[in-house]
């Protein structure tokens, strides 16, 4: 078994055993390398009460490299393209490490 399917496998484990509040991520049915995530909007500000759709895809070379990001649900927000809804993040470029998990990558876009 790959090493990026294992870590995958890893984290859904780890969610399942303990799920966040205000996000629901999971892989999709066909395969372990792309996940769907729905993140609740933060409170006190302008995406409170709001539910938003996330795509995550990642690579053979995950966690070494990682995923890609973009919000589905349109939001207007500075570090999301407002076309194609990919996340600029310097987290998910630059500055990513392998410690980073999806559970943490979707938390910091919200």
């Amino acid at each position: 078994m790959n090493t990026n399917v294992k870590r995958l496998r890893k984290e859904l484990q780890e969610l399942k055993k303990n799920p966040e509040e205000d996000m629901v991520l999971y892989p999709e049915e066909d395969t372990i390398m792309r996940w769907k995530a729905y993140i609740r909007g933060p409170k006190d500000t302008p995406f409170e009460d709001r539910c938003f759709e996330l795509a995550i895809q990642t690579t053979p070379l995950y966690p070494m490299e990682p995923p890609k990001m973009k919000f589905i649900t349109k939001i207007f927000h500075p570090n999301v393209h407002f076309k194609d809804g990919s996340i600029c993040l310097d987290i998910l470029k630059r500055e990513w490490s392998p410690a980073w998990t999806l559970r943490g990558d979707n938390k910091s876009t919200a």
